[in-house]
């Protein structure tokens, strides 16, 4: 018997279950695991079918082959809002994904701190706006996977700061109930220089956007809609 947890439009396909249980008895790869959710919810399935739902396990995406173990962390990830590695100190303070509001002001000096060697800095804020195509926007709930959101994060972090002349970045999102006008996600990308620092915060964000398993449920005067496209 695997468990699998449910995300975003997962959970309202499911009949509003965060999590399934299935009994794999004629082979324990994902395939297997994938063919049991199409024959009993035939719509995700089809949805795995057409690659806009992502199957994950232990916070890696796993291809049809990879073989199901018992005590395997499983979850469907629908399309995005997005080894175990111990987090430094520098690590929690420059990647976070938090409930609570940040300081655009702290997190700036927390990234100058780093170097005095930064000559440009590139902000990027990401804001919780009352429409969103063509619908009146009451309010944002974000749903994130917790351990594969952080992980996500990192490889972010690390891969900017390996593939831009930066000398730091700073990503924290957050989570939970956002009122109209709230701070959601921040990028701070700081370099010696400013062609670096716009390079590496663009960059930064849009891959955010592919690869964080984080989901933005919208609120509105006709019902609630999971969004599955962020331009």
């Amino acid at each position: 018997m695997v468990n699998v947890r449910l995300f975003g439009m997962t959970k309202s396909l499911a009949g509003n279950q965060t999590a399934l249980a299935f009994e794999l008895t004629n082979g324990r790869r994902v395939q297997d695991l994938m063919a049991l959710i199409d024959e009993q919810y035939p719509m995700i399935g089809e949805l795995i079918q057409k690659k806009k739902i992502l199957i994950s396990v232990n916070h890696e995406i796993a291809a049809d082959d990879v073989e199901v173990m018992d005590g395997d962390e499983i979850a469907l990830l629908p399309p995005f809002a997005g080894g175990t590695q111990m987090e430094t100190a520098d690590e929690t303070q420059f990647v976070r994904v938090q409930r609570d509001d940040f300081s655009i002001d702290e997190e700036l000096r927390r990234v100058r701190r780093r170097s005095t060697r930064i000559g440009g800095i590139a902000v990027f804020l990401g804001t919780a706006r009352d429409r969103s195509k063509g619908r009146d926007v009451d309010g944002i709930t974000f749903e994130h996977y917790e351990g594969m959101a952080q992980k996500k994060l990192r490889e972010i972090r690390d891969r900017a700061l390996k593939d831009f002349d930066i000398l730091e970045l700073l990503v924290v999102h957050r989570y939970g109930e956002i009122t109209i006008g709230e701070n959601i996600v921040l990028i701070i990308a700081a370099a010696e220089h400013r062609a670096e620092a716009f390079r590496a915060c663009k960059w930064s964000i849009d891959e955010l956007k592919q690869i964080t398993p984080i989901w933005k449920l919208e609120h509105t005067s006709t019902g609630e809609v999971w969004v599955e496209e962020h331009p």
